[in-house]
């Protein structure tokens, strides 16, 4: 018995306490005050530590929402008195899923082709050694093998691959460590393959 609980307590740890400036976030944008939002998540923690098991929680981050979302409605059925303003708040808000929001899935893409694009725009040598490295996830000493090369110089292509992606972000993105000295690096890079 005592075990299990332990293994629960672990798993709390583990899979819910990350999670909780995501559900205080939450709380506060539903104008819960502080006081309740720290009993909240105080009684959530105990009710979750006091299950029998935990193996049937597939998805730790939308349980814990709903456990809190279910002590937060407890709390206004409780009360003799609840803001109008913070029972609509309430009905209005989504439990946060573990599943990206459209808008979030279509960033996503959109960043995973600029960065497709920014690797094909890498170096011959760079770009087959910065995939076999960062996208394969091979080890240095395969990848030397592989192309008949020194680890020291997969190691540093790996970098230089990285560094030119990072440069070409910031250049696009208008940070202050891009522009024109990017650029001088990309084309004098480009000569040396």
């Amino acid at each position: 018995m005592d075990d299990r609980r332990d293994r629960i307590v672990a798993w709390v740890g583990a899979y819910i306490l990350p999670h909780e400036g995501a559900v205080r976030a939450w709380l506060r944008r539903s104008l819960v005050s502080q006081d309740d939002i720290d009993d909240l998540i105080q009684e959530a923690y105990c009710r979750i530590a006091a299950l029998d098991g935990v193996d049937h929680i597939d998805r730790p981050r939308s349980y814990f929402f709903q456990v809190v979302r279910m002590l937060l409605a407890e709390q206004f059925r409780r009360s003799r008195i609840v803001r109008i303003d913070a029972v609509a708040e309430m009905d209005s808000l989504a439990i946060a899923s573990e599943q990206p929001s459209p808008e979030q899935a279509a960033g996503a893409r959109g960043e995973l082709a600029r960065v497709q694009r920014l690797i094909a725009q890498l170096p011959d040598r760079c770009r087959r050694i910065f995939e076999l490295r960062k996208v394969e996830g091979l080890p240095q000493r395969e990848i030397a093998r592989r192309l008949g090369i020194t680890e020291s110089v997969v190691e540093n292509e790996a970098v230089r691959g990285l560094r030119l992606i990072m440069a070409s972000i910031r250049e696009e993105t208008g940070w202050p460590e891009g522009g024109a000295k990017v650029r001088d690096e990309q084309a004098r890079n480009r000569k040396r393959d």
